[in-house]
């Protein structure tokens, strides 16, 4: 699970980050599919991307089935979303007709960068405060943030002129992709380390509770069953 998913992340990260780097500066990131040479890094890194929930998703079902069950829908919603921005591309910036292809891809760019902090927050929540799930929260809190300025910002939004977004929101996309992809593979790295690390909590013996003779094993013992195993 977590070697698919740490693979699929660093796909979207070199492919974007080549899309960024090589390529003639745009807005947002998914304008590098509009320009020369932009459209392959740019379907590979959402495809990466893409992979990288799936991964993480079936390692979750193989692990804990029954606990993650909201969280695994969220990520394959999200998955579904990247393969359908892939497909469909966005229409170039200022036009004034929008086509379909541009819609879904909207729409869909919408559903990955919604579902998957709160992905990321249902996982976590029920969790210890351990470091790693610590990780996951704040990130998963940190990418929450991040969209509802992205979305302020955006020239779409009537507060995006009273706070010049125009000149930074795409930055703040980007800040808001890199959060998302740090998020998913926090993720499979505190899930895989839950399942390697368990914990015990030990069986009472007949020495051990109070008002039983020691050796008598045959007494029933209130309170014992099999042990427990505690996620880490």
């Amino acid at each position: 699970m977590i070697w698919g998913a740490v693979a699929g992340a660093l796909v979207a990260v070199f492919s974007l980050g080549y899309a960024q780097l090589a390529l003639p500066e745009q807005p947002l990131l998914s304008d590098y599919a509009l320009v020369s040479g932009g459209l392959v890094p740019v379907v590979a890194g959402m495809l990466g991307l893409a992979a990288t929930c799936v991964f993480l998703a079936y390692g979750l079902a193989v692990r804990e089935p029954a606990r993650t069950a909201a969280t695994r829908v969220l990520l394959l919603a999200g998955a579904a979303g990247l393969m359908l921005s892939a497909v469909f591309p966005t229409d170039p910036a200022g036009v004034a007709v929008k086509s379909m292809a541009g819609e879904i891809h909207r729409w869909s760019a919408a559903v990955v960068f919604t579902t998957l902090p709160v992905a990321g927050w249902m996982l976590a929540r029920a969790r210890g405060a351990l470091p790693r799930w610590n990780a996951v929260r704040a990130l998963a809190v940190t990418s929450a943030i991040t969209l509802v300025v992205y979305l302020a910002t955006h020239p779409a939004s009537f507060l995006s002129p009273l706070i010049n977004g125009g000149a930074y929101y795409g930055l703040l996309e980007r800040a808001l992709v890199l959060a998302e992809i740090v998020l998913l593979v926090m993720m499979a790295i505190a899930a895989l380390r839950e399942h390697r690390h368990p914990s015990t909590t030990a069986i009472p013996t007949p020495d051990t509770v109070p008002g039983t003779a020691p050796g008598n094993a045959s007494d029933p013992v209130p309170g014992t069953g099999r042990t427990e195993h505690l996620a880490a």
